[in-house]
């Protein structure tokens, strides 16, 4: 069975760009959750207002639903996930999946948004994520990783985390 992740973080964490270089090494697609929103939410983001629930709940649906429609080929999905019932919206549509949090101090991050070009999410929303983020829980399917090193030395260390997992 190939994987089905979710990597998940705030805005800035390195998900997409630690989502890529996992799924090009599993051989499985990847998805950035950025695309599953709905145009509305990405317009609200673009212009520095944070999601509510309510924004949230359709969208993590949506990439429960896209990983479950991957269940025999695999696939990696950059959603950050910030909050253990956004967690369990997306463990209902695909049980099977893992999580992997990537976690860098708030400095970091932050230098990293700055550096971003074209991307919608405004760095003034980032207090916001951090006020929201439930780290993931020892319960949960998924372990955290601290994403200060380059993706190519971190994902070596994922993919041997998700092969022992998957072991148990």
């Amino acid at each position: 069975m190939r994987p089905l992740v979710v990597v998940m973080g705030v805005s800035g964490s390195g998900k997409t760009t630690v989502g890529r270089l996992l799924a090009e090494r599993s051989r499985v697609a990847f998805v950035d959750g950025d695309d599953l929103h709905p145009p509305a939410n990405v317009a609200k983001m673009a212009s520095g207002v944070p999601l509510t629930d309510d924004d949230r709940f359709p969208w993590l649906v949506s990439v429960g639903r896209a990983l479950a429609g991957a269940r025999t080929e695999g696939m990696v999905v950059a959603c950050s996930a910030l909050k253990r019932k956004y967690r369990e919206l997306i463990l209902a549509e695909a049980p099977d999946a893992s999580f992997v949090e990537l976690h860098a101090e708030p400095a970091l991050i932050v230098a990293r948004m700055e550096a971003r070009t074209e991307h919608f999410m405004p760095g003034t929303l980032f207090d916001s994520q951090l006020r929201t983020l439930e780290p993931l829980a020892a319960d949960e399917p998924g372990f955290r990783v601290n994403n200060t090193h380059e993706p190519e030395k971190l994902v070596p260390e994922i993919l041997s985390r998700l092969e022992q997992r998957n072991r148990r």
